[in-house]
């Protein structure tokens, strides 16, 4: 099977609301995303904002993925149009101080990943070490997912974030810790 058959069943499973496949697709193409709004906003923090931000829409507009086009160049779309939509905003929240938040539902079942299980198994103050590794905001998601035992709504409403924000950020802050644990092993 090539790379081409692999990434359609990957994004049927994503369409099918598998967890898992949606964690391979932001693996695969978080680097693309990021660095293309790297290029674009020449500030890490907004790059990493808006990159979570695509995935959150992609993810929650994965049945309107047209499978004629190609996956990456959907993602940098949508990239492309948050980016836009934040300088909108920005130019507006100069003129007006009042910003408006938009809510995305929920597309992401909560199947433990590797990564859950890895991190499950960790001596705890190896853990607390290791997620202070972290940047601040993801710090943040894993602390109130595993320590404070918040569901994605909670999290969300306490975040004041859309929920597939949380889902995204939280995906990334398990796979960053992952890659911190298995690099102390």
């Amino acid at each position: 099977m090539n790379n081409v058959d692999n990434l359609e069943e990957t994004i049927q499973k994503a369409k099918e609301g598998n967890q898992i496949a949606f964690s391979r697709l932001l693996d695969m193409f978080w680097n693309d995303v990021y660095g293309f709004q790297l290029k674009r906003t020449e500030n890490e923090n907004d790059s990493e904002d808006i990159t979570i931000q695509t995935f959150s829409k992609a993810f929650d507009k994965i049945q309107t993925y047209n499978e004629s086009y190609v996956f990456k160049t959907w993602l940098i779309a949508i990239s492309k149009n948050i980016h836009i939509d934040l300088v909108r905003k920005r130019k507006k929240s100069l003129l007006d101080s009042r910003s408006s938040a938009e809510s995305i539902t929920s597309a992401l079942d909560v199947t433990p990943s590797m990564e859950d299980q890895l991190i499950q198994e960790q001596n705890l103050a190896d853990l607390l070490r290791d997620i202070k590794k972290l940047k601040p905001h993801y710090q943040t998601v894993i602390n109130l997912r595993y320590f404070n035992e918040l569901s994605y709504a909670d999290i969300a409403a306490k975040l004041n974030e859309p929920i597939n924000s949380v889902k995204v950020k939280l995906l990334r802050a398990k796979k960053l810790l992952s890659e911190i644990i298995k690099a102390r092993k």
